[in-house]
């Protein structure tokens, strides 16, 4: 299960942001998550939750944003978000298409005190 690496490492980040803008905690992170990401948004969650305590982000609500897969077609052109893992075109069905959104994981905010 990555998804406890990963909550140590947002962890981190969050709380180098706080320090570095002097702030005593962390009350709101919110993130960015591609469905093609590999990590499963529930069990984030449970992490954050379980590995928040005693950190600078104890109190934190945490807020992730599903990103849908967002591609778009080398042959018309077309860009379009699907939330199924289809690698076509919905327009002209062509399989050459390039990856715009929705492989990834973003720290999008932090709200501090």
């Amino acid at each position: 299960m990555h998804e406890y690496s990963v909550v140590q490492a947002l962890l981190n980040q969050c709380e180098e942001i706080a320090v570095q803008n002097e702030a005593e905690k962390v009350t709101k992170v919110v993130c960015k998550i591609g469905m093609m990401s590999g990590i499963e948004t529930h069990l984030l969650q449970v992490a954050f939750d379980t590995f928040k305590e005693g950190t600078m982000c104890e109190g934190a609500e945490f807020v992730i944003n599903k990103q849908k897969l967002k591609l778009e077609c080398r042959e018309c052109g077309h860009v379009f978000e699907t939330d199924e893992v289809r690698y076509y075109c919905t327009k002209c069905e062509s399989l050459t298409v390039k990856v715009l959104d929705g492989e990834d994981m973003y720290l999008m905010s932090l709200e501090m005190e």
